[in-house]
């Protein structure tokens, strides 16, 4: 077993657990590096508000969260090489736990100084494709004084299940459906990479995911 399927395994077995997964130093060095420095030299124009919503129902609201994002394609090495990461991901999650992933997004997110994302559910049970959520943290050098931590919540808990410091290099994959979260606000600019994985609902009168 090579060092991606032994982290892959890992993510497996703890998805059948709990649900959700939490790995320092999850990405290959090289791979970590080049992401960081990718992200930042990004201009700023490349990242534009968060909304929340899909398609028709997509709309601004800095009440709920307030960073910037940027989709990740592969116009450049570093964007490349991580969706390769992925889509590597995907595939053994398939064979391992029979998910059928279909396909998967990603982007960038930038959190100013005071910027957050309230709590929210990334799918909701019976209404959605997306079947895993996955963050990635860019952070080098992050401190307990900087906040920004991810919350994960379960469906029956007010208050946090888990507490995740965005610590370079450390990865969180949870069931969509199945845990609300939220983003305090960060002390300095705090990156990462959100990636979902979802199933395909296509059907004779509508194609998903949409153009």
């Amino acid at each position: 077993m090579n060092e991606c399927d032994a982290l892959f395994e890992t993510i497996a077995c703890d998805l059948i657990a709990t649900g959700y997964s939490v790995l320092p130093n999850a990405l290959p060095q090289v791979l970590l590096d080049k992401l960081s420095r990718y992200v930042q030299k990004m201009p700023a124009a490349d990242f534009k508000k968060a909304g929340i919503g899909r398609d028709s129902e997509h709309q601004l609201n800095q009440v709920i969260r307030s960073d910037e994002i940027c989709w990740i394609n592969n116009d450049s090495e570093a964007g490349a090489d991580w969706l390769e990461w992925v889509e590597s991901l995907q595939a053994f999650l398939n064979r391992r736990l029979f998910l059928g992933l279909f396909s998967s997004e990603s982007h960038f997110a930038h959190y100013a100084p005071g910027d957050f994302y309230k709590k929210h559910s990334d799918a909701f049970k019976g209404e959605a494709n997306r079947v895993l959520s996955m963050v990635m943290y860019l952070n080098r050098d992050w401190l307990a004084e900087d906040g920004g931590e991810l919350l994960i919540y379960t469906e029956e808990e007010t208050q946090a299940a888990i507490k995740v410091t965005p610590s370079f290099g450390t990865a969180v994959v949870f069931l969509s459906e199945d845990f609300p979260h939220e983003v305090l606000p960060a002390q300095r600019d705090r990156f990462s990479i959100a990636t979902w994985f979802r199933v395909n609902h296509s059907n004779s009168k509508n194609v998903d995911p949409p153009a």
